[in-house]
């Protein structure tokens, strides 16, 4: 039976061959990978991953497409909204060496839910080995934004202070069906071993003040959120939000 895609879950299923080919070398599984694809809808990547690894783990929202999901053995069908799940639940055991294997996440990500999905992936960035996801080409371009670019903002500081962070591919609207009304990218995020130790909701209420009003100078915003800390540190506040470099916003979390 043919599946209707449903706008609710915001479902553009990717139907073309060479980028789904182009996706799959990129995420390159293994054998014994702990592959998890998040909103694997009619099985396009689910298929040529689950043959490359072996076994996977999917998550899926529509219980129709779980209900198909669930005909391959090889896969472990979670229906569920992923904002809802707990991704620490799905890491492996132990294995063979007695090490933990790490998670490796990927899909086509619906795109009325890439942003808060991604900061609610945060906490278990420490047990994800990459992630490869489809978003909006916009997302992707903030999210590897370099400060004083027009795209620089609070998705780009949270998402670099936690991961490194590539755009692989660019894919076209002609590669779904039904054709998504923006471009698309694929982002390769591989989480930072180094990352610096500070309190994440800090962070976000730092830069979330820092970019209230990108246009002004930090003194009007920022400023007066660290003056009413009782910050008496230095930090050059005659700059816009957008000219101040990750690892800045990261030592000023630190520092507080």
């Amino acid at each position: 039976m043919q599946h209707i895609p449903r706008k609710r879950f915001g479902q553009h299923f990717l139907t073309d061959p060479a980028v789904i080919d182009a996706i799959v070398r990129a995420i390159d599984p293994k054998p014994g990978d702990a592959l998890v694809e998040i909103g694997p809808g009619l099985a396009a990547l689910t298929q040529p991953l689950a043959e490359r690894a072996g076994r996977l783990t999917v998550v899926e929202l529509d219980r129709d497409l779980a209900a198909r999901l669930r005909a391959d053995a090889r896969l472990t069908v979670i229906q569920a909204d992923a904002l809802k799940v707990d991704f620490g639940a799905l890491q492996p055991g132990p294995g063979q060496d007695g090490g933990q294997p790490k998670l490796r996440l990927c899909g086509n990500l619906p795109y009325n839910i890439s942003t808060p999905l991604l900061f609610h992936l945060l906490p278990w960035a420490r047990g994800i080995a990459d992630q490869h996801f489809m978003l909006q080409k916009e997302v992707v371009d903030r999210m590897t934004a370099a400060p004083a670019t027009h795209d620089y903002g609070r998705l780009s500081v949270m998402l670099q202070w936690r991961y490194a962070m590539q755009s692989v591919l660019a894919v076209a609207p002609q590669a779904f069906d039904p054709p998504p009304r923006v471009n698309s990218a694929v982002v390769r995020m591989t989480p930072r071993l180094d990352a610096a130790p500070l309190a994440p909701h800090l962070l976000a209420e730092l830069v979330q003040t820092a970019f209230s009003q990108r246009r002004k100078l930090l003194r009007h915003t920022l400023g007066r959120w660290l003056d009413g800390r009782g910050f008496t540190g230095h930090f050059d506040t005659q700059r816009r939000a957008e000219e101040v470099p990750v690892a800045e916003y990261i030592a000023l979390a630190q520092a507080l």
